[in-house]
């Protein structure tokens, strides 16, 4: 498989809820899931293909006491995987804490994008991330508050390359993996006039255990930082999305390798990212289809250094809602990343030129 199929095949995105689609087994238990297949033409190759692209299955359960439990599992071309796996006890209407597999608060939640594709932090580790841990959320007033603690990444396992989260890979010039993680959140809902607004910020401290093996028998662990703000602003069917962060990994070279969808690749060790999205919703009435969302997203990760370069992503497109049917039609451009013939994130091997691909992928929600 290329490249680009395997990050197009990163990008399943739930942008939409899919919980009222599931089927009722009890008054406590849901069981849904999705199929999806994808369409890619890129400028930079001749190989256009419309195939399969995913497989995935829900279970969600809510009791009456408290108690709640999700998972999901998802089937690709060429691998399967956990993509979420936690339960949880809700303590009252503002606190619950979960306990598995499930998603690292961090930024702009539950993600800072609009299309098929996430925004560049995605790429990084840094959106849609799920781990290994403990997470306890509290919502009330109009503000929520975030405490977590991840032992691992969900497979324990930097070495294993086949997973849904980006997540940082252990190989012979980075034989690092992660082994513990800390992460606040706090965000503000508020009101004026008749804009609704979130604002709020994140931090992550993040350590990472040092992998020896023949090649590399010396090491020393070491850790990361990575800070964030970010502002959503909601109006009639507009929205704005702002996020602007920071993250810094404390390794010799100006370069950490990660990994995700049986690949791995480099990105800078330390990058500014800013993104900016903004999106509209219509509700329109053409035969099955009921409704369209439109967007552009922007991304800049912003890294300096020997071997190091900026890399920008924007896509432009459409969602479409057609009963149980989601899709998406985007076109993306890509400067210097590496899904769209780039070597990396914020990475400089000799062609940082822009390209562009037009994807479009369809999913039936059951």
């Amino acid at each position: 498989m290329q490249l680009w199929q395997k990050v197009t095949l990163s990008s399943s995105l739930i942008l939409f809820s899919c919980s009222a689609m599931a089927v009722k087994v009890t008054d406590e238990v849901d069981i849904g899931g999705a199929v999806r297949i994808n369409y890619g033409w890129k400028d930079y190759d001749n190989d256009a293909k419309l195939e399969f692209e995913l497989f995935r299955a829900d279970v969600n359960y809510k009791a009456k006491d408290g108690l709640f439990a999700s998972a999901q599992y998802r089937w690709y071309q060429d691998m399967d995987v956990i993509h979420h796996a936690y339960m949880g006890y809700q303590f009252d209407e503002a606190q619950s804490v979960q306990v598995g597999v499930t998603q690292v608060p961090f930024g702009l939640l539950p993600y800072v994008a609009h299309s098929f594709w996430f925004s560049a932090a995605y790429y990084l580790g840094f959106e849609d991330d799920y781990d290994a841990g403990v997470h306890y959320k509290n919502e009330q007033n109009g503000w929520r508050y975030d405490l977590a603690y991840f032992a691992n990444d969900e497979y324990a396992n930097g070495s294993r390359y086949d997973r849904y989260s980006f997540d940082v890979a252990t190989t012979g010039d980075s034989p690092y993996e992660e082994s513990g993680q800390v992460n606040a959140r706090i965000e503000r809902e508020f009101t004026t006039g008749e804009v609704t607004h979130k604002l709020g910020g994140s931090l992550q401290f993040s350590q990472l255990d040092f992998v020896a093996d023949a090649a590399n028998v010396n090491g020393e662990d070491s850790d990361s930082i990575a800070a964030a703000a970010h502002w959503q602003a909601d109006w009639q069917k507009w929205q704005l999305q702002v996020q602007y962060m920071h993250y810094d990994y404390d390794v010799d070279s100006n370069r950490v390798a990660i990994g995700a969808f049986q690949y791995q690749s480099d990105i800078a060790a330390e990058a500014d990212v800013a993104i900016v999205n903004i999106a509209k919703s219509f509700d329109v009435n053409w035969g099955p289809i009921t409704q369209l969302s439109c967007y552009n997203d922007y991304s800049q990760v912003m890294a300096s250094g020997q071997g190091l370069d900026d890399s920008i992503q924007n896509v432009t497109g459409c969602a479409i809602t057609a009963g149980k049917l989601y899709s998406y039609v985007d076109w993306i451009a890509g400067k210097n990343m590496y899904f769209v013939n780039g070597p990396g994130v914020g990475i400089d091997n000799g062609d940082t030129s822009w390209h562009s691909r037009l994807n479009i992928n369809v999913g039936f929600y059951f």
